[in-house]
């Protein structure tokens, strides 16, 4: 899956006929919508901006049970209102954050948090993925606190997406949590294949966005004996993108391969790569032979 870049027009509102494509485009590549994500600029979004594009994907008819909406924020009543609309419109599931802005909170407050969610909720349909990125929320959703959370919701807590960077931890989940159907999705393809081996989901990841072929074809053939070298292809990819902020330079990407130069903007805080950035970024690209399949589909020529 991927956490679907968020298009924002000229003027920073969000482009739904361009996101509409994308989301289409990735389908095609067999990518999973995991939109509101980290790289979506989600908590740079309003609730009423998510739920437009949410209702925008719905009108154009891509499935929702593809889709996994992050639905985690600091605030409870609209975690509340966008984990509704997403099990209302039948989503597949929806990634969920702890509440982010306090620090060093316990694991009884987030515990009480996500059971506030699940109870105002009331739906049988919920399946909750817990999103454990601690290096960007810093708050950890611990292992300690799947286990309590398992226990008192069975089927509603379905899986996690696993993003500190400690493979220590994702095989603790694997071991733990997996053989009783909990779904552990890497945060990053860069360990793909070891998560597929160890009994893992797949992952979630950010490059979804732009290098889905590579990605996908790993996690279909991880058995087969050229895995390791599918792998370091694809760690050498990520590794361009990562040398300069990766949601800028991912969106400049499909900015230059697409020709729809819109595609470059990010909303503030973030900004936009500067031109030596983006001319290294292509070069080193390019001369990775990288390329991104039907990239005009993802043009907006209106």
């Amino acid at each position: 899956m991927s956490p679907v870049l968020t298009p924002f027009n000229s003027d920073l509102t969000p482009s739904p006929s361009r996101f509409v494509k994308h989301c289409r485009w990735l389908l095609k590549q067999e990518v999973g919508l995991a939109i509101f994500g980290t790289n979506s600029e989600a908590n740079s979004l309003a609730v009423k901006e998510k739920a437009s594009l949410l209702d925008a994907l719905l009108a154009a008819g891509l499935p929702a049970a593809k889709m996994m909406p992050g639905t985690g924020t600091c605030a409870l009543p609209d975690t509340i209102e966008l984990t509704r609309r997403a099990v209302e419109a039948g989503c597949g599931g929806v990634l969920m954050l702890p509440p982010f802005y306090y620090k060093g909170v316990s694991d009884e407050g987030l515990y009480r948090s996500f059971a506030r969610v699940i109870d105002a909720v009331a739906d049988d349909r919920l399946r909750i993925y817990l999103y454990h990125i601690p290096p960007v929320s810093q708050v950890p959703i611990t292992l300690t606190l799947i286990e309590r959370l398992l226990k008192a919701f069975p089927g509603i807590i379905a899986g996690v997406k696993d993003s500190p960077g400690d493979w220590n931890n994702t095989a603790a989940m694997l071991k733990d949590f997996q053989p009783h159907g909990f779904d552990v999705f890497a945060g990053t393809e860069t360990i793909l294949l070891k998560n597929m081996r160890g009994g893992g989901a797949g992952c979630i990841t950010a490059t979804g966005n732009v290098n889905p072929t590579a990605i996908m074809r790993l996690y279909k053939t991880w058995q087969a004996v050229d895995a390791d070298a599918q792998q370091e292809a694809l760690n050498k990819t990520r590794a361009i993108f990562q040398k300069v902020p990766i949601i800028p330079a991912m969106k400049a990407a499909i900015a230059e391969k697409s020709g729809d130069k819109v595609w470059a903007t990010v909303r503030p805080p973030l900004v936009e790569l500067n031109d030596a950035q983006r001319g290294q970024l292509m070069h080193e690209l390019d001369a990775n032979g990288f390329g991104i399949p039907n990239a005009a589909e993802l043009a907006d020529r209106t």
